[in-house]
């Protein structure tokens, strides 16, 4: 008996957009259906039970936010990757909260990109994103770093490090990843960058320890690195640990937008 087409639903008030997106993923052999507004896909995802879902924020009767609300309410456990209009961090965050795996941004849309997305939670490593990057030794593609500027981006949750390396590739920086703390401290001296932002929530060494290893480096200049944290919720005490270990300033995720975090590091720059 042949295997069972994989079944993905997308649920986008554009019609342009959702037929593109349907269009590309049914030559990749998937069954595909569309509802273009979020109370006909959450009708959808109950009567036809995708694998996986497509689903714009904005939208009308039923938007984004709710549809994954009413999701969580009823138990239904469907991979769902995010259409963002703005890609912001904040929406990011939200969504993250609410259950969606992964994200795709309109402005940069790459009917690649939506493929490879799909097939990660679809046909790879049971539905856990394989990290496309996992050393930080060489910089993000696709920016010449025309500002000749080094941000090492310290971020274990893709959602926020493939949103904010993006950005910072399209403003001319060039940018770095890590996804733990001892991967920091393994490359950092390599590197040499010339900015850090720098997560307090990390596996194997936590940003408390990083920061504080890069403020007892031998070499000058990492060791007075500008360093800006970004706290998860807020906590002061967190915020205040990390200013008194010698961060320069902080973010809080659920806040704040691409824009805010080039201003911060043109600001710490600048000085």
């Amino acid at each position: 008996m042949e295997n069972r087409k994989s079944k993905i639903l997308i649920v986008e008030d554009e019609e342009a957009l959702a037929t593109v997106l349907n269009a590309k993923l049914e030559k990749e052999g998937y069954e595909m259906s569309v509802t273009y507004d979020g109370e006909a896909g959450f009708n959808k995802i109950k009567q036809w039970s995708p694998d996986l879902i497509l689903l714009d924020i904005v939208m009308p009767k039923m938007d984004g936010y709710e549809v994954l609300e009413k999701m969580n309410e009823e138990g239904i456990k469907i991979p769902v990757i995010i259409i963002s209009n703005s890609g912001q961090p904040v929406e990011i965050e939200k969504t993250k909260k609410l259950g969606a795996v992964d994200h795709l941004i309109k402005t940069q849309f790459d009917p690649k990109e939506v493929v490879t997305k799909v097939k990660n939670y679809l046909e790879a490593d049971n539905g856990k994103i394989i990290a496309a990057r996992e050393k930080v030794a060489k910089p993000v593609d696709g920016g010449d770093g025309k500002l000749g500027i080094k941000v090492l981006l310290v971020e274990d949750d893709t959602f926020l490090r493939e949103i904010c390396s993006k950005k910072l590739v399209k403003e001319g920086f060039t940018v770095f990843e890590a996804v733990d703390g001892e991967q920091v401290i393994r490359e950092i001296n390599q590197i040499e960058p010339d900015i850090v932002l720098l997560d307090i929530i990390l596996p194997a060494l936590d940003g408390f320890g990083v920061l504080t290893s890069i403020r007892q480096n031998k070499n000058d200049k990492i060791k007075t690195v500008p360093v800006i944290m970004l706290s998860n919720l807020g906590q002061e005490d967190d915020i205040k640990k990390a200013m008194e270990i010698g961060a320069n300033n902080y973010l809080v995720k659920a806040h704040f937008t691409t824009d805010e975090i080039v201003d911060k590091i043109k600001a710490l720059l600048n000085k």
